[in-house]
């Protein structure tokens, strides 16, 4: 608790003109700076932003107009004594006035600062601690009464808040700070008071709260129409099948399809992530599967692009290779550039060859009798990393019952890289188990689905037919 001012104790001098009189000047040289800036400031009230930014600097501009009439009265000294209420255009002085009871000769001064600030005449006198509550909000009034009795009874500092209705122009908010003042023996002998309209400060207060909620309002209903904007075009985009799917539909060496899309928890932005398969006219099956960087609408637009361009060249009879060294190309000359990665696999079901490239995406797990691997990458750097780069080739022969999955980065909750292959390839015993390729995805969901996940992933499975 602070020290209480002593009754015997000469009051402190109040400090010297000078260095209050560089302090104002630089209080109204920095106030007439912010004031620049705010002038400069765009108004456009259909924007929350501008509304906001404005209700900051007219914040500040109040607070430092009432430091510089702080600092006026510092200097000043005036004397808590009665007289004529301040002109309407003074504001800073007439938004802090002072008080002073003296419990022992029942004597009450008042600054002529408080009776412009609480409404009243100055011929009708100050009131008493008993009479100033019959100023107050209704509502106010225990608060009020609470803080005085605490100061008096118990010396402790008085610093809050009330509303006092005026006659003139309706409710005004005071906020009151003091303290007791004690006597030789301990007792309470007076209690001062400092008291200062801060009806204005409030509204600025709550005009940069209100402003600030709008704009956050906005900026969440922004998220949510682009968060459903990327699903709606994701859901477009992406193949209308999840499995199960035969390609080509009759022959030997037939691939048995299936695939999941394992979207985000509900607060995370929509990812760029992709998967294909598509029957060529030559009889042969293209499998692929990548992602873009980036979140949101652009992320979903860009894959958009990507997926359209590999159909367009796959159907065009492009290998894998070519086909990634176009895409590259591609996305270093959009307007937005942006990385991917992505793999790409021709399968010939006659033979049942498969020939593959990558581009800085996972390789393909290749999953035969109870066990699985990771197949050996070609070369092959990301999308739009490297202007002019070319991307290998490899080729494996598939075997009936081999099980192929593809996948984008992430697939496994809180696990990346060798942790995440790890985990994928532990599903050897019940994919062998399997009858389907949709048995295979279920399992994945099953493994990865299930839990919390903070990025968009997909997964392919493709099951060579007996």
């Amino acid at each position: 608790m602070p020290s209480h001012l002593s009754a015997d104790r000469p009051a402190a001098p109040p400090p010297g003109r000078g260095p209050v009189d560089a302090l104002i000047s630089q209080t109204r040289r920095l106030k007439g700076e912010v004031d620049a800036v705010r002038r400069d400031t765009p108004a456009d009230p259909a924007d929350p932003r501008e509304r906001w930014r404005r209700a900051l600097y007219d914040l500040a501009l109040h607070q430092l107009d009432d430091l510089d009439g702080h600092l006026a009265q510092l200097r000043d000294d005036p004397l808590p004594v009665p007289g004529p209420a301040p002109a309407p255009d003074d504001a800073l002085l007439s938004r802090v006035g002072s008080a002073e009871w003296d419990l022992l000769t029942d004597e009450v001064r008042w600054s002529g600062e408080l009776y412009r600030i609480l409404g009243r005449d100055p011929a009708t006198g100050p009131l008493t601690l008993d009479e100033l509550p019959s100023l107050v909000f209704e509502e106010d009034r225990p608060a009020l009464t609470a803080m005085v009795t605490d100061c008096l009874v118990d010396a402790r500092p008085i610093d809050g808040e009330f509303r006092v209705v005026r006659p003139d122009d309706g409710v005004r908010t005071v906020h009151m700070m003091g303290e007791p003042v004690l006597g030789a023996d301990g007792s309470t002998t007076s209690m001062w008071a400092v008291l200062r309209d801060v009806s204005e400060l409030r509204r600025y207060r709550r005009a940069v709260s209100e402003t600030r909620d709008s704009l956050r309002r906005r900026r969440h209903a922004a998220a949510r129409t682009e968060h459903r904007l990327a699903v709606e075009l994701q859901e477009a985009v992406l193949p209308t099948w999840h499995g199960p799917l035969r390609l080509p539909q009759a022959g030997p060496g037939t691939l048995d399809l299936a695939a999941a899309h394992l979207p985000p928890s509900a607060h995370a932005r929509i990812g760029g992530d992709w998967y294909d398969a598509l029957e060529l006219p030559d009889g042969t099956t293209v499998l692929g599967a990548g992602e873009l960087t980036g979140h949101g609408v652009g992320a979903a637009s860009g894959m958009a692009m990507l997926l359209g361009a590999v159909r367009g060249m796959a159907m065009t009879g492009t290998a894998p290779g070519p086909l990634l060294t176009c895409l590259n190309r591609l996305l270093d000359t959009t307007a937005q550039p942006a990385l991917g990665s992505a793999v790409c696999l021709r399968y010939r079901p006659e033979t049942r060859s498969l020939l593959w490239a990558q581009a800085g995406h996972p390789a393909p797990l290749l999953f035969r009798g109870g066990t699985g691997w990771a197949l050996d990458a070609p070369d092959g750097v990301l999308l739009g990393a490297t202007p002019g780069a070319s991307y290998g080739q490899a080729e494996v022969t598939l075997e009936a019952g081999d099980v192929l999955l593809l996948h984008t980065d992430k697939p496994v909750p809180d696990h990346t890289g060798a942790t995440a292959v790890h985990r994928l390839l532990a599903l050897a015993p019940r994919f062998a188990a399997a009858r389907t390729a949709q048995d295979c995805v279920r399992a994945v969901v099953e493994e990865c689905g299930a839990r919390e996940r903070d990025d968009t992933a997909c997964v392919l499975v493709a099951r060579v037919a007996p």
